[in-house]
C-alpha cells in the first residue's frame, strides 16, 4: 500500500473528528460531550483534536455543517425526483418536518445550534444549504408561472422561517410523531398560498 501524504492524513483526521464529534454531539448533546471524548470516539489525541479544531464550538460548527449536507442531499434527490416543481415543493416540505424527528438533527441542529452558535451564523450556514434549495424550487414556480411572487428571496426567507419554527415545535413536543401531520398540513398551506389563484387584494389596493 503507498503512504499516504500529510495533506491525506490531514484530511482523514478532520473526518475522523468531524465524525466523532457528529455522533456524540446528537447522542449527548453539546454541553455533555467533552473534547476527550470526541478524541477518544475518533482514535486520536487530544494535541491532534487542537491541531484541526481550536474548539470545541468549532467541532460543534462541522457537525451542524454535516447536519445541513444530510438534509440537503435529501432535498435535492426530492427535487430531482419529481419533475412537477410544484410537487417537489410540496414533498420537500414534508421530507424536512419528517427529518426534523430525525434524533441528531433535532439535538444539534434545532436544540443546541442556536445557543452555540448563535442565530446569525446557524442563518449563515442554512442559506447556503437547505434555503438555498428551497430558493431553487421556488424559482422554477415562478419560471413557469406557478408562483405569485415579485421577489422569491423574501417568499422563501419567509417560508423557511416558517419551516424552522415548525420544526422547533416538534423538537420541543411531547409527542413529536403526533404533532407532525398538522404541522406538514399547515406548512403546506403556506406554500399553496403563494399560488397565484390563492392570492387575494394588498392591504394597499
Amino acid at each position: 500500500m503507498p503512504r499516504r501524504t500529510q495533506a491525506e492524513r490531514s484530511e482523514a483526521t478532520t473526518t475522523a473528528l468531524s465524525a466523532a464529534a457528529h455522533a456524540l454531539f446528537g447522542r449527548a448533546g453539546y454541553p455533555a460531550t467533552s473534547l476527550d471524548a470526541v478524541a477518544a470516539e475518533a482514535g486520536v489525541t487530544k494535541g491532534a483534536l487542537y491541531h484541526h479544531f481550536s474548539s470545541k464550538r468549532d467541532l460543534f460548527e462541522a457537525a451542524f455543517i454535516r447536519e445541513q449536507e444530510r438534509i440537503t442531499a435529501r432535498l435535492e434527490e426530492v427535487a430531482a425526483g419529481h419533475p412537477d416543481v410544484w410537487q417537489a415543493l410540496h414533498q420537500g416540505i414534508r421530507v424536512f418536518l419528517e427529518h426534523c424527528l430525525d434524533a441528531s438533527f433535532r439535538r444539534i441542529v434545532l436544540l443546541d445550534a442556536p445557543h452555540v452558535l448563535g442565530w446569525e451564523a446557524v442563518r449563515e450556514i442554512e442559506y447556503a444549504h437547505v434555503l438555498r434549495v428551497l430558493r431553487a424550487g421556488l424559482e422554477a414556480a415562478r419560471a413557469e408561472g406557478r408562483l405569485a411572487t415579485t421577489d422569491v428571496t423574501v417568499s422563501a426567507h419567509m417560508l423557511f422561517g416558517a419551516l424552522c419554527e415548525a420544526g422547533m415545535l416538534l423538537a420541543r413536543h411531547p409527542s413529536p410523531s403526533e404533532a407532525l401531520p398538522t404541522l406538514v398540513r399547515e406548512a403546506e398551506r403556506l406554500l399553496s398560498a403563494l399560488k397565484p389563484d390563492a392570492v387575494g387584494p394588498s392591504l394597499d389596493g
